[in-house]
């Protein structure tokens, strides 16, 4: 199986005739430019697309690999909603909550389901996207996710299940370790550590304590360091000792720039 990272939550996983991708999102407004996280010439190949929720660093281009691979798209139920007698996805470029997008193949979870679809298990997880400040110059507004704010829009987590591995993507979260009690060594562990600046996911601290509830055998921190609105590194974090402090505990810890990968 090989894992391939492409900043903040957006992941390729490969393994036999599988090809799927979590979170295909695009690179946000940093020097104001949208840019896809995972190459153009890797869409077609895709055969199963997971969003966590309806950033744009997560969901830019949901549509648009759906439409090049013809992968079914899995995703909370939350993102999705009956218009006029259409079943529509949170659009990935509109503005608020409007759901405007028709995806031919969509399947839909909640948390503690399991959906099975193509010899593939995935089953949703809970999550909690924390408030996202925004700021320019010296000017900054908070925006704190509710029912009527597009900011962390059906966050929710996986747990997928494939060729006898489990890999566990939280998405976009808080710390929730009452909700994440029955995770118990998974073979991969993707999770955020960026939040000690800007309170959106775990932090560093926070992440290490979900590391030793799960114990898996492979860490990937992700969400950090990423380029985001006027800055180069937006929720910074200090992976190198988040690796050390993992590693103590006797578990691996694979820091991934954007675009390597690793095996399992």
């Amino acid at each position: 199986m090989k894992i391939t990272h492409y900043l903040y939550n957006t992941f390729l996983i490969e393994a036999g005739n599988k090809k799927i991708a979590i979170d295909p999102g695009a690179l946000f407004m940093y020097y104001f430019r949208f840019t896809t996280l995972i190459p153009k010439s890797e869409w077609q190949d895709i055969t199963h697309i997971l969003v966590t929720h309806g950033d744009p660093d997560h969901h830019w281009n949901t549509d648009r690999v759906a439409h090049a691979s013809n992968a079914p798209v899995i995703c909370n139920q939350t993102m999705v909603r009956d218009v006029a007698g259409k079943r529509l996805m949170l659009g990935p470029r509109d503005k608020g909550l409007a759901f405007t997008t028709a995806i031919d193949n969509l399947r839909t979870i909640s948390v503690d389901q399991t959906i099975q679809i193509d010899g593939l298990s995935v089953t949703g997880l809970r999550a909690t996207h924390g408030p996202l400040t925004l700021k320019i110059g010296p000017f900054s507004k908070t925006i704190t996710p509710d029912t009527d704010e597009r900011v962390g829009w059906g966050a929710i987590g996986f747990k997928i299940q494939l060729n006898g591995k489990t890999i566990v993507n939280l998405g976009d979260t808080l710390l929730l370790l009452n909700e994440w009690k029955t995770i118990k060594s998974p073979d991969v562990l993707m999770i955020p550590i960026g939040g000690g600046a800007i309170h959106n996911t775990m932090d560093v601290t926070e992440a290490l304590q979900a590391v030793n509830s799960m114990q898996p055998k492979v860490v990937i921190p992700c969400h950090y360091n990423c380029p985001a609105l006027f800055s180069k590194k937006y929720n910074p974090a200090d992976d190198k000792m988040f690796q050390k402090e993992v590693e103590k505990s006797g578990v691996k810890c694979r820091i991934l720039s954007s675009g390597e990968s690793m095996e399992i």
